[in-house]
């Protein structure tokens, strides 16, 4: 087949610039994909078809097709891998279970995580647009890129007219909250109307009839804690499932309670947290929410830290700064802490947040396969905010 032929072939596009000699070898040669990945026009892609023979290195001319064919195919496996990362780049959401999940998380800077079929929002480091139309807001705890975008939420809400949200806090916390909103009132001279609940762990808000939600501890460097929220169904109780349809209703007419009420764990956000959570038998609901929504420390991967991973989880580097140590010095869960604590996971879903700006997302989705292999749950990551190496 000759190199003409390939060209003809749509979507891959080689003109001149394309094709360079190797240095290593003269009989072979790179490829350099698709510069600026614009489509060429018809006049340079006529005068690549007529020149482009002239110019491979002699060893393909000659006859053999192996490095053409085996150049083609990088370039294909190259191109697929950039418009991966373009559609990550785009993507706004997941879908899962039943659930849209989006929003931002980026160490450091901001987190702020929605799901619009709760109406809620989880932490709010920047009030992205999105959080505004959410009417409940759970805060995990007080760093600034959690909770820094609090107080422009509900002014944002007041703009627009909307109700005044429900914000759940950690107990501790509640009174330096209503002292902030003091604060930007007096400087704004504007209503900043809101309503504050001070949820502990353990406690449970009814958000609506078939939803409430608890919190659970986790582990940061100050106080925090993060929250399940649950459907409540009703189940018809073991005495009464013989019975048929007239004789439940004549029971529930009389004033008998026939069904128990049941509480099933949909989406459990942590917040910032050490892995310490993950073996707190309180915390079991938390891991077997249909989503689980967790932090994990910056990393980087390679074969031979997996191979490290895989004899000792002690003092695992993931990169030249970065231990175990370090990341529970500082409050937060390791990538390979999860794989250690991975026979805990029972939920379908799992959406990994709060990575390191440095890295970007082909980094972020080398390490997501690594932890998929370990887990029976979908391994998600949420990558708005970063970039790819091809960007």
């Amino acid at each position: 087949m000759s190199s003409q032929s390939y060209l003809q072939k749509p979507p891959l596009t080689l003109n001149p610039s394309i094709l360079s000699p190797s240095r290593s070898s003269p009989a072979s040669f790179q490829i350099n994909l698709f510069q600026s990945h614009q489509k060429p026009t018809q006049n340079k892609l006529n005068g690549c078809k007529n020149s482009c023979s002239s110019l491979l290195p002699a060893a393909v001319k000659g006859g053999s097709s192996s490095g053409i064919l085996s150049a083609i195919g990088r370039a294909i496996e190259e191109e697929e891998e950039y418009r991966k990362a373009r559609a990550e780049v785009h993507k706004k959401s997941v879908d899962l279970e039943g659930y849209s999940v989006e929003g931002i998380s980026i160490g450091g800077h901001e987190t702020c995580v929605v799901v619009p079929q709760l109406k809620a929002a989880f932490d709010i480091g920047r009030c992205p647009s999105r959080a505004v139309h959410q009417n409940f807001l759970f805060i995990t705890h007080a760093h600034l890129d959690h909770i820094g975008g609090l107080p422009m939420y509900v002014a944002t809400r007041g703009l627009y007219s909307l109700k005044p949200p429900t914000i759940f806090v950690p107990p501790c916390i509640k009174e330096d909250v209503e002292k902030l909103f003091d604060i930007h009132r007096a400087m704004s001279n504007v209503e900043l109307n809101l309503d504050l609940v001070a949820l502990d762990i353990g406690e449970t808000y009814e958000m609506r009839n078939d939803l409430v939600v608890r919190p659970f501890k986790t582990h940061h460097v100050i106080p925090s804690q993060g929250y399940v929220v649950y459907s409540v169904r009703k189940k018809l109780r073991k005495q009464y499932m013989h019975l048929k349809g007239k004789q439940i209703e004549k029971l529930k007419k009389s004033g008998v309670e026939i069904t128990d009420t049941i509480l099933c764990p949909e989406v459990a956000f942590t917040g910032d947290t050490k892995s310490d959570f993950f073996l707190d038998p309180r915390n079991a609901d938390a891991l077997r929410a249909k989503i689980l929504i967790t932090e994990v420390k910056p990393f980087a991967f390679s074969n031979h830290m997996m191979h490290l991973y895989e004899i000792s989880l002690k003092a695992t580097f993931l990169d030249e700064c970065v231990t175990v140590e370090h990341a529970r010095d500082h409050g937060h869960t390791h990538l390979f802490e999860i794989l250690e604590h991975a026979q805990w996971i029972r939920s379908k879903a799992v959406i990994l947040t709060h990575f390191s700006p440095r890295y970007n997302i082909e980094d972020i989705r080398q390490a997501v396969s690594r932890l998929q292999s370990k887990v029976s749950a979908k391994v998600i990551a949420l990558t708005e905010g970063f970039k790819s190496k091809y960007s």
